[in-house]
């Protein structure tokens, strides 16, 4: 290639089983599909233009300590922020915490019991799953995967579904729902729901496998031990790194020595951290499997990493993540907190109780404060990733104490390439229908919908017009 020569958003640096996906360069403002240099992918080339908008959608279970989340004051710009959004105050431009919206088919409608199950379930659907006789599933297409569905041609992975509990394969978990719900909150189709991959070290992998003939993946880990467990995957691609970093221009070259260090410090910390060498003791359902990150926080954080880099290289446009599954009754022994919690979210308006699901509760916005801060310190054209994002965090319960599921506890991060009115609290009318958050999310992403699930319109408050960009 040539120097300053645009080059394409799909170029891909590649060796011995390893394909590299870029970030976004000014090299690539106005890139054509012409360019061919350092192995550009074999697929449709993105057109000229600004970075590309992604969502992410990430749930904690058990619901919320209310008291402790939503914002005080008297306006949308005046608000104070409580306790369990407080690690989160650096982001307070950058956010939008959207109250009154409600997930109707969480709701029993007849079922009985089973809330967890159906909480997780409808998350993101907006459907009333289906109470299971034997096989019998149903419940809805899913928000990120209508978005896969639209958009996901245009990059290396539809989508990317993370947690840190495995996703079942059957079984009853909650009063007669199957696990199946309790565990997936992506849906392909409404008897379809999507694993989550649980292994930070198996995502790496799967970012960054090459894509053979046949439109499959390589697995990395297929080469032989000598060479992997030597060598970094940079040093596969090293070759066309130096040639790609020498035709650069000043800023470029420092956001790809950015991202190549990024890379390899997540190589440094899966090999570093200490692996579960056996089943978490205090879980009563679901566990985290033996080979993941031993620390939970870790374990969180390098999932999240993975995100990052999938969003950072254009690699999918559309995440989902789970902390746990519904009802994880996991224990927060890093918190001091032994008790599990789903037993503690039934805390029956006990204060010692109320006060450690606030702590836990809290804990979870600490670790997307991680995630927040990574996304918004990679500079893409005149802001960050997570100015180009929309990253979605909640929980289908609002209190646990009671299982409700009105007025979420609902917060929005990024501005959607500059169609996002931030820096606010949003009050919308008790009752809206959560999924008028995703027909708005799914327009800016480049999937309208008119309808979605049991939506009746958008969040009008959102609204922006979009600046111009580079």
């Amino acid at each position: 290639m040539k120097p300053n020569q645009p080059i394409s958003r799909r170029t891909l640096l590649r060796g011995m089983g390893v394909a590299m996906a870029l970030p976004w360069m000014e090299a690539m403002s106005g890139a054509t599909p012409l360019i061919t240099s350092v192995a550009s992918a074999a697929k449709p080339k993105l057109g000229a233009g600004a970075a590309p908008v992604r969502m992410a959608f990430l749930y904690v279970p058990n619901g919320m300590h209310m008291q402790d989340w939503k914002p005080s004051g008297n306006s949308s710009t005046n608000f104070k922020l409580k306790p369990i959004l407080k690690p989160l105050e650096d982001f307070r431009d950058k956010m939008n915490i959207i109250s009154g919206l409600s997930l109707d088919g969480a709701f029993a409608h007849g079922d009985g019991g089973g809330d967890h199950a159906r909480s997780v379930a409808s998350f993101l659907t907006g459907a009333h799953p289906k109470k299971t006789h034997g096989s019998d599933i149903r419940n809805g297409v899913s928000v990120d995967q209508v978005a896969a569905e639209r958009i996901g041609h245009l990059t290396r992975l539809k989508s990317l579904e993370l947690g840190a509990e495995e996703s079942s394969t059957g079984g009853q978990c909650d009063t007669g729902y199957s696990c199946l719900y309790t565990s997936n909150i992506s849906w392909r189709t409404e008897r379809s729901p999507l694993s989550k991959e649980i292994d930070p070290a198996a995502v790496f992998e799967r970012l960054f496998g090459a894509e053979n003939g046949a439109g499959g993946v390589i697995d990395t880990r297929s080469l032989t031990a000598k060479a992997r467990g030597r060598k970094s995957i940079l040093d596969f691609v090293n070759q066309e790194a130096k040639l790609l970093h020498g035709n650069l221009g000043t800023q470029d070259r420092r956001k790809l020595d950015e991202y190549l260090y990024a890379v390899r410090d997540i190589e440094r910390r899966l090999a570093k951290s200490d692996k579960l060498d056996a089943p978490e003791t205090d879980m009563e359902s679901f566990q985290r499997p033996v080979g993941v990150p031993q620390k939970f926080d870790e374990h969180i954080k390098l999932l999240m990493d993975m995100m990052v880099l999938a969003f950072q290289t254009d690699s999918t446009r559309v995440a989902s993540f789970m902390y746990a599954n519904a009802g994880s009754n996991r224990s927060y022994r890093n918190l001091s907190i032994s008790d599990g919690h789903h037993n503690i979210s039934h805390h029956g308006n006990a204060r010692d109780k109320q006060q450690k699901i606030s702590k836990i509760n809290t804990f979870h916005t600490t670790l997307l404060k991680h995630f927040l801060e990574r996304l918004d310190s990679i500079d893409e054209g005149a802001g960050s990733l997570l100015d180009n994002s929309m990253i979605m965090y909640g929980s289908g319960i609002a209190d646990g104490n009671s299982h409700n599921h009105k007025d979420l506890p609902i917060a929005l991060f990024g501005n959607g390439g500059g169609t996002i009115k931030t820096g606010r609290h949003i009050q919308l009318r008790s009752g809206t229908p959560l999924t008028n958050l995703y027909c708005s999310m799914l327009e800016r992403i480049g999937a309208p919908v008119k309808k979605f699930s049991d939506s009746n319109g958008v969040v009008n408050e959102l609204h922006r017009q979009p600046e111009a960009r580079e």
